[in-house]
């Protein structure tokens, strides 16, 4: 159990990492929100992967990690809109 967990902190990272190298321009997110915007898309990946029957949400295969990516982005440019708005 705790090795699935640091394994998700780990990939969301990554995936967060990846979102924001996708995403152009400059986003003033904190490596804490990359990691929970990434867990987050990790975890929406891993939905959508086991709703068309590719895998399951605790198993990110290739199409699963794709998916994760692209929430994640799209999950960085909703958080970069919203912290712009603050400014």
């Amino acid at each position: 159990m705790v090795i699935q967990i640091l394994g998700l902190l780990f990939i969301g990272l990554v995936i967060g990492a990846l979102a924001r190298l996708i995403k152009p321009g400059r986003q003033r997110l904190s490596l804490l929100m990359t990691l929970v915007l990434g867990v987050c898309g990790a975890l929406i990946g891993g939905v959508l992967a086991s709703l068309i029957g590719t895998g399951s949400i605790f198993e990110l295969d290739f199409l699963g990690f794709v998916f994760a990516v692209i929430a994640a982005v799209l999950l960085v440019g909703v958080a970069e809109g919203a912290s712009a708005k603050k400014a």
